[in-house]
């Protein structure tokens, strides 16, 4: 034996596969070169409710939410620097996740408010009066 483990041959990508269920395809609600925020999102009565895991971050200073053309975009950056003795530990990233509103959401109107670790946004949503209209066919 060479002393490596040894594995079924579609293991090293099932977890792969699993990462990309939970948190969505690499990319995909992301800009290059930053790492995605795991959300929760949904319609609370006539409010838009974003949540978003954001630990050890200090929202005043590492946050920006933006709405542009009826997609909010959430940016934040962590920094951290651990100095013992002998080492030190560096800890950085920038995370990024844009979602697109739902129809009617007035962006301008959002607010945002972080607790424990996780931030969470809100939109109103005002219900769409969709009123039924009868056309008349002619005969041509």
């Amino acid at each position: 034996m060479s002393g490596m483990i040894e594995r079924l041959p579609l293991w090293p990508t099932l977890p792969d596969l699993f990462g990309w269920v939970e948190g969505g395809l690499p990319g995909a609600h992301t800009a290059a070169g930053t790492h995605g925020i795991r959300v929760e999102e949904h319609l609370e009565g006539e409010t838009y409710v974003l949540r978003a895991e954001l630990p050890g971050i200090d929202p005043a200073k590492d946050v920006e939410i933006t709405v542009t053309e009826g997609v909010l975009t959430l940016r934040a950056e962590r920094t951290e620097e651990t100095a013992e003795k002998h080492r030190t530990e560096f800890r950085y990233g920038t995370f990024t996740r844009s979602v697109r509103l739902p129809a009617g959401a007035k962006g301008d109107e959002a607010t945002a408010e972080y607790k424990d670790g996780v931030l969470t946004i809100t939109v109103p949503v005002p219900e769409a009066k969709a009123g039924t209209r009868t056309i008349p066919v002619r005969h041509g």
